[in-house]
């Protein structure tokens, strides 16, 4: 008896299932985050592929509740920039294997925290940031003036 219970229950779901396939795509895609916005308010563009870059090191600045660095800022690395960060205690140019980090060079594109990205502006080092590539979530930190000051020529 309890077996035909269970068997009219698979079969029953089996049923609901082929009434109704794309029932529970279609709700999950309702719940979908909107996709995250570059500081000119369009789609946020990629930053850079190789070296692989940003919070989630799929090459874009997204961001979320734990980057805590806030990883927002598309930026074009200088030399100037890379002594003054290293300086300051966050060696971008030494590879990290261990991590999977190759060392950065002038002309790579980076994902930088947006307060390192303000304290290098502060000192006159900020490098290079291309705003198609930026979080819009750096507006919470720096204008978009400021940030339009260093825009790089290189996309």
């Amino acid at each position: 008896m309890k077996f035909s219970y269970y068997l009219s229950g698979c079969l029953g779901l089996l049923l609901l299932i082929a009434f109704f396939p794309n029932r529970s795509n279609s709700i999950a895609m309702k719940n979908q985050a909107a996709p995250a916005l570059n500081v000119l308010g369009k789609p946020l563009q990629a930053c850079c592929l190789e070296p692989r870059t940003g919070w989630y090191r799929d090459g874009y600045c997204n961001t979320d509740a734990r980057d805590l660095g806030v990883h927002v800022v598309c930026a074009v690395m200088t030399d100037a920039f890379l002594q003054h960060t290293s300086q300051c205690g966050n060696d971008l140019s030494t590879p990290r294997p261990e991590y999977g980090f190759p060392g950065l060079v002038a002309g790579d594109k980076w994902c930088l925290c947006v307060s390192r990205w303000k304290e290098a502006m502060q000192a006159g080092v900020a490098p290079p940031v291309v705003l198609e590539s930026c979080h819009a979530k750096a507006l919470e930190t720096v204008s978009l003036e400021e940030l339009r000051a260093y825009e790089s020529t290189e996309k």
